[in-house]
């Protein structure tokens, strides 16, 4: 099993920058892509960024340019920093993982999930 758990969410204003931590334990060795996706309210759920274990990436066009998202094996621990937020950034962000893909571009590819972190951004 693995478990996934996030850090860094919050309250922060229009344009404002929030960096999310995620530190995985458990069998590691079972984790090759990583990723992030979020769910607002009454929204599909998105993913955002995604990284390959040989550092390929994958972002959203909403958060192309934003976003980036960086990981490292040996600590295994992944990241995703946010700048220029946007209110419409605002949902919880989950941390993800595969074990049998290692560069996943759909939510659904990924079979371990953190319990998750709140962004909000205020107008």
């Amino acid at each position: 099993q693995v478990q996934l758990v996030e850090s860094g969410g919050g309250l922060v204003q229009t344009g404002g920058s929030l960096r999310l931590s995620c530190a995985a334990s458990g069998t590691i060795i079972r984790i090759n892509a990583m990723g992030w996706s979020r769910q607002a309210p009454g929204k599909e759920r998105e993913l955002v960024a995604a990284a390959s274990s040989t550092g390929s990436t994958f972002y959203a066009d909403s958060v192309k340019g934003r976003f980036t998202i960086s990981r490292n094996n040996a600590k295994n621990t992944l990241y995703l920093q946010m700048n220029s937020l946007k209110p419409e950034d605002t949902a919880m962000y989950y941390c993800v993982a595969s074990s049998d893909y290692d560069y996943a571009l759909v939510s659904d590819q990924y079979d371990y999930w953190g319990q998750g972190t709140q962004v909000t951004v205020s107008s």
